[in-house]
């Protein structure tokens, strides 16, 4: 007894902040995905043709619609071939009209008796092939007309310019970024869950959304798709959820938490975050008092609660008290004391 006491004078001394009682209450069953909350959609325009960069009319932060004009590329003889392409339409079109007024009158000779019927053959086949030349010439106008388009740089969704590298004057290659567009209307987190919980995951689910910069603040999203097998490594399914952030009130690329609400009420054993230590997919090391030891324990983990708290599936039992923020140098079977538990405290 004497030994034990004098363990217990020499080991850790804990004030009754440095510990939490593990709570056996009622809970949402959920699962909950952390990261980075970032735009759905990021589109990253390049140059098509090569010229020279002028009418620049966005600039970062700029709010764009699908169809905005951005930029016009000088591209040195595009527009020109392009309307070539048109002219030549516009004459093999004639040459057609000519070739099918020949073609009547052979076949109107023809039916007199006034020429041969290798001669109608001629006007006939002089037709097909002015109709051929017309498909070619509209063939290469249409092409040559993409590429007076490509000229127009455009954005192809509704968003927020939030890069732009490229400035009036600068002559640019076919391949050269431009621009970057961002979808910030709507914000994508993609997260990870245990091969466990993936089965109660699927798209259209409700997720409660908290972020540490809004503080006492809760938003709403949904669960937008499940990757269909788990990584071999890690044995985790990606999970994406996607929160609506209408007004872009929402700065993106910050960290969040989403729960994604999987069923009703369960009874669990909850303890704070900060009480895990090494923590892996689903399980973490946490310490618990024991008597006047620190034991080390494995607890397998259930879902996080809006509180902090996460649920403990076994390791822990209600009542037990568990460390918060363990340092990196505790060990198991270490000597400790609670000042509460203490005599004359």
């Amino acid at each position: 007894a004497t030994d034990s006491a004098a363990a217990t004078a020499q080991g850790i001394v804990l004030s009754a902040q440095d510990v939490a009682v593990a709570e056996a209450r009622s809970t949402g069953d959920g699962v909950t995905v952390s990261g980075s909350l970032d735009p759905a959609d990021v589109v990253e325009i390049s140059s098509q043709v090569a010229g020279t960069v002028t009418g620049v009319r966005v600039n970062r932060g700029t709010p764009v619609v699908r169809g905005s004009v951005l930029a016009i590329i000088e591209a040195q003889g595009v527009r020109s071939q392009a309307a070539s392409a048109r002219a030549q339409v516009a004459a093999a079109q004639a040459q057609l009209g000519v070739a099918r007024q020949r073609l009547a009158a052979a076949r109107r000779l023809y039916e007199a008796g006034a020429i041969a019927g290798i001669d109608l053959k001629t006007a006939e086949a002089n037709a097909e092939a002015a109709e051929a030349q017309v498909a070619v010439a509209r063939a290469q106008s249409a092409g040559a007309g993409e590429n007076a388009e490509r000229a127009t740089i455009t954005s192809p969704i509704k968003g927020v310019v939030s890069a732009r590298v490229v400035s009036g004057g600068e002559g640019v290659k076919s391949g050269d970024p431009l621009f970057t567009i961002v979808n910030a209307y709507d914000l994508e987190l993609g997260g990870r869950v245990g091969v466990q919980d993936a089965g109660r995951v699927h798209a259209g689910q409700q997720v409660v959304f908290t972020l540490d910069a809004y503080p006492n603040q809760s938003f709403r999203g949904r669960v937008e798709r499940v990757d269909p097998m788990a990584d071999p490594g890690t044995r985790q399914v990606g999970v994406f959820v996607r929160l609506p952030n209408p007004g872009m009130r929402i700065v993106g690329g910050q960290f969040a938490r989403g729960r994604i609400a999987t069923g009703g009420a369960t009874m669990a054993v909850m303890i704070p975050e900060s009480a895990l230590a090494g923590r892996s997919a689903d399980s973490a090391s946490v310490f618990v008092v024991n008597g006047n030891r620190l034991q080390r324990r494995t607890a397998h983990l259930g879902a996080r609660d809006e509180t902090g708290a996460i649920a403990v599936r076994s390791g822990i039992a209600a009542g037990e008290k568990v460390l918060l923020h363990p340092a990196a140098d505790m060990r198991d079977g270490a000597a400790v004391s609670v000042a509460a538990d203490r005599p004359g405290t």
